[in-house]
């Protein structure tokens, strides 16, 4: 088990290779407790990742789609044709998934831009996966922001975690997957909800520091 996110981005990290051109992208909140840790080891820029998954109404957690900064948006079409969603329907759940976006980003980065991802590799980190669907959306949109290479890092996740992720990442890094796997917080001793005003410590701090120094070196 792992102490807590901090430890559990410390022990992933030893999992992972140095990427010249890798960006290490923590998806809020309890991500980036990880992702601090494991841009520190590796000596990467840490940024965090704001999407939201688009959800058929009546069925919410059946993603027809992602959304992303920079006016990002990536569609799956067999969902859209076996859902019978129209533009209407789909241009109304985007209006409402936006401005809760726009809200995030506005909490996290306090104005600050975002990492450019065109041609880089974006390592992607949670705390762990369970359905996945926002780990799915998040590979989904770093792609569409031009990442050359997706890698999802996660501490713990269900055995079958690479078949799930299969066309969505081009690498999966998760070192514990136990045979009975039901919650992400059964991996964690102290597994407590990550504030928001921690996120945006974490991700001032690591701005500061040298991995961010030399990003921009």
């Amino acid at each position: 088990m792992f102490d807590d996110r901090r430890d559990a981005g410390r022990r992933l990290a030893g999992y992972l290779r140095p990427e010249a051109d890798a960006v290490v992208l923590g998806l809020p909140r309890g991500g980036v407790p990880v992702a601090f840790e494991v841009a520190a080891a590796l000596k990467a820029p840490l940024d965090v990742l704001v999407v939201r998954k688009l959800g058929v109404p009546w069925q919410p957690e059946l993603a027809f789609g992602a959304i992303g900064e920079g006016g990002v948006r990536v569609l799956n079409q067999s969902v859209v044709q076996r859902a019978g969603l129209d533009e209407p329907v789909m241009a109304a759940v985007e209006a409402a998934e936006r401005t809760e976006l726009a809200r995030r980003i506005e909490r996290f980065r306090h104005g600050q831009d975002r990492v450019e991802l065109a041609g880089r590799t974006a390592v992607i980190v949670d705390d762990g996966v369970a359905t996945g669907a926002t780990a799915r959306a998040a590979c989904q949109v770093a792609r569409a922001q031009g990442a050359r290479r997706v890698v999802l890092a996660v501490p713990v996740g269900a055995p079958d975690i690479a078949d799930r992720f299969a066309g969505y990442a081009d690498e999966v890094v998760c070192p514990d997957r136990p045979r009975f796997f039901q919650a992400v917080g059964q991996g964690y001793r102290n597994f407590g909800q990550t504030p928001d005003a921690e996120v945006a410590a974490l991700l001032n701090e690591a701005r500061r520091g040298p991995a961010a120094g030399e990003a921009g070196s």
